[in-house]
């Protein structure tokens, strides 16, 4: 198309839209697989939060006693990651759920 006869003349070398600077909001509360599994001794997980939200990721081991608490904050919609390092726990299963004010989630690791 040739935009000279046109009204209208666009420069397809002149950016139209403004970035954003902010990443997207994720649609819904997530707990992503923790990375890498099985780990020694350190891991990262992932999650997301569609609204600000006080949060808690805490970890269990295989017989429910809850070992650590890796996070309790008020936190802001987006993606997040925890970073845990387990050079104090003995090797095993382990569990580690995310909660907030009306959901939790569980997921598997192998330390």
């Amino acid at each position: 198309a040739d935009n000279k006869n046109s009204s209208i003349f666009v420069d397809p070398n002149i950016p139209t839209d403004v970035p954003s600077d902010r990443p997207p909001v994720p649609k819904q509360f997530t707990l992503a697989q923790n990375y890498p599994n099985p780990f020694n001794p350190e891991t990262t997980i992932p999650f997301a939060l569609p609204t600000r939200s006080r949060v808690k990721l805490e970890l269990f081991n295989i017989l429910g006693e809850r070992v650590s608490m890796l996070l309790d904050a008020q936190l802001p919609a987006g993606e997040h990651t925890v970073h845990f390092d387990a050079g104090s726990l003995a090797s095993g299963v382990y569990f580690y759920r995310l909660s907030s004010e009306d959901r939790q989630l569980v997921k598997k690791m192998v330390l």
